[in-house]
């Protein structure tokens, strides 16, 4: 169970898939979460998370939960025309996560399932990372001088309030990068290597593989 499209009835849609999962007979879901799933997470959309990790839980069907990082595969698409990457992120780490790294763990799930029940997974990269160290990597990467720029919360609502965002995305924008500055994105796990046989990508490797190398 990948999770919907962000929206502000995404917590619904997921009860009601579930619901329908389990009216169906499906006996054991697996569900792409967010690292740090909780209640109280800065993230806001964290919070949806654990709800359905909740929902999940209460519907009596078996379950697997894989907790994913920050997704690596994005770290160029938030970089400015200007070159910087903005956000109230502070000293703050995160241990971001390749995509092909979060796709081989969930296939260990699929294949052998029952092994899994009942397990979460928080699924990192191989280390966490300041955005400014996020920024020194892609910019060595594409031999584009890009940086990382720290903003006030202020400052962060008012560079995104040309976007015409509705209020719940811009908080889910701006909480990404308070987050980090709270530590709760921080910490690299073994989830990645155990599950998938192969060590977990690092950001420069990535960049290389996905063709955002330096020409």
């Amino acid at each position: 169970m990948v999770s919907a499209a962000e929206t502000l009835d995404r917590v619904a849609q997921h009860r009601t898939f579930v619901d329908s999962a389990a009216a169906a007979g499906v006996r054991h879901i697996v569900y792409v979460s967010f690292f740090g799933a909780a209640p109280d997470a800065t993230f806001t959309l964290a919070r949806d998370h654990w709800a359905t990790e909740e929902h999940i839980r209460t519907s009596g069907l078996q379950f697997t939960f894989l907790r994913d990082n920050l997704y690596a595969d994005l770290l160029p698409l938030i970089v400015g025309d200007d070159g910087a990457i903005r956000g109230p992120a502070g000293d703050g780490r995160a241990a971001v996560v390749a995509q092909d790294d979060i796709a081989d763990a969930a296939v260990a799930v699929l294949v052998d399932p029952q092994s899994h029940v009942g397990s979460t997974y928080s699924l990192t990269g191989p280390e966490a990372l300041t955005f400014g160290e996020m920024a020194a990597v892609v910019s060595s990467a594409t031999g584009r001088a890009i940086r990382y720029e720290p903003e006030s919360l202020d400052e962060a609502y008012a560079s995104r309030a040309s976007y015409g965002a509705p209020e719940w995305q811009v908080d889910a924008w701006v909480s990404t990068y308070t987050a980090v500055a709270a530590g709760e994105l921080d910490g690299v796990t073994d989830d990645v290597p155990r599950l998938s046989g192969h060590p977990a990508m690092p950001l420069a490797e990535l960049m290389r593989r996905t063709g955002h190398g330096a020409r």
